[in-house]
């Protein structure tokens, strides 16, 4: 990302009206990281983050469904993870909402402990490893927001923590997490 130096933003803010429009259309065309911004902090401050919360779960359903490289079930499903974690980093990036943020980590968590449990604590141990870092990013962001919170989602996160300790005690990402 580019710094802004005195004179730069001096310039710019000597540029006309009909200047500043036409570049904020070009690049709201060309940019979609630009134009969700755009939309979420400017266009349409109420419904606009609801909006792209509920485009980033279709993003994610659609990464589900997608096929990823990896020679094995576990390996497929620690890339697909992979791809969904940036897609909530892009989302996170626009919205600064800690509490959707937390919905999309679940959302992916429940997701994913609907498969077979058995892709727990094999040799592939990336996808036990995603599966305990998305994990802890839930257990972060919930205290980061309100401890109320941890307590509405407790047994969720507690059901998952189980089924990751049984199986996957012996990666340290998941020996570190809570009981």
């Amino acid at each position: 990302m580019p710094r802004l130096t005195i004179e730069t933003k001096q310039q710019i803010k000597e540029l006309s009206k009909a200047e500043l429009e036409k570049i904020v259309l070009k690049m709201a065309a060309k940019d979609s990281h630009f134009f969700n911004s755009l939309k979420v902090n400017y266009l349409d401050k109420e419904g606009g983050e609801q909006e792209l919360f509920e485009q980033t779960k279709l993003d994610i359903n659609y990464l589900y469904t997608k096929r990823h490289k990896g020679f094995s079930d576990e390996l497929r499903m620690a890339n697909m993870l992979a791809a969904c974690i940036k897609r909530i980093n892009e989302f996170t990036k626009i919205s600064k909402n800690k509490l959707l943020e937390a919905e999309l980590l679940l959302y992916i968590l429940e997701e994913t402990f609907t498969y077979p449990i058995n892709y727990f604590g094999t040799c592939f141990t990336a996808y036990d490893s995603k599966v305990g870092i998305i994990g802890q990013r839930l257990i972060n962001v919930l205290k980061k927001v309100h401890p109320n919170y941890l307590i509405e989602y407790q047994e969720k996160i507690n059901r998952y923590l189980g089924v990751l300790h049984r199986n996957s005690n012996h990666i340290d990402t998941i020996y570190k997490l809570p009981n």
